[in-house]
């Protein structure tokens, strides 16, 4: 199974939390980061995206079918969102769309076996790999939207 763990990208302040729009410069990152995703997914990835406004404006611009899930809206637990995506016995490739520090802990989770408070930068990615019958994880790759 390959987890590639997607952080929105850079978006408004707001009270509304779920209701925050991404910024200019946060539409850009997101066009830059799913470029580089579209070159490097397979066709059949799965697209697993928070419900707040800002993870689904980051999830549009890859062009794909998604699933909106409550497990990986802001503030939820880094364990429900490995757990949503079948991590690290389910098949193929999913992409989840979400927020900080939820998916730095779900990155750590996965490598460590321990939630820990990994930063990511806005529509920065996290690509992990478990394959079935290994004790390995393998980090694919690490990136920002300013790398690209």
């Amino acid at each position: 199974m390959d987890l590639i763990l997607w952080r929105h990208a850079e978006a408004e302040d707001g009270r509304d939390d779920h209701a925050r729009r991404l910024t200019p410069k946060g539409v850009k990152q997101a066009q830059r980061v799913a470029v580089w995703l579209e070159q490097h997914l397979p066709k059949n990835a799965r697209l697993l995206v928070s419900p707040a406004v800002r993870a689904q404006q980051t999830a549009k611009h890859l062009n794909r079918e998604e699933t909106t899930s409550d497990a990986i809206a802001p503030g939820a637990d880094p364990g429900s969102v490995l757990e949503a995506c079948g991590w690290p016995h389910g098949s193929g490739t999913i992409v989840v769309v979400g927020h900080q520090p939820t998916l730095g802990c779900a990155a750590a989770l996965a490598l460590t076996g321990k939630a820990a408070r990994w930063g990511m930068k806005n529509s920065g990615i996290w690509w992990l790999s478990a394959r079935e019958g290994e004790s390995v994880v393998r980090v694919v790759a690490v990136l920002s939207p300013d790398l690209l």
